[in-house]
């Protein structure tokens, strides 16, 4: 299973989901479904605007965990 983990980083950047929704140009709500991992997909240039506005690495937002 993959598993989003923005929340650490936004904590760790002081940052809320507001904020960063408003940086990469996309709703709050589509936001919130991919910080719950209830998202089936996420655009390249999505994840690419997000680790250039939370200065990562796609690895670091994004988890496999094999335990279901």
């Amino acid at each position: 299973m993959i598993e989003i983990d923005l929340d650490v980083i936004l904590a760790m950047r002081k940052m809320t989901s507001l904020e960063l929704s408003e940086k990469i140009g996309i709703t709050q709500a589509n936001l919130s479904i991919l910080k719950t991992g209830k998202a089936k997909a996420i655009r390249f240039s999505t994840l690419d605007a997000i680790c250039k506005v939370l200065d990562c690495q796609p690895g670091d937002i994004i988890k496999y965990n094999d335990k279901e």
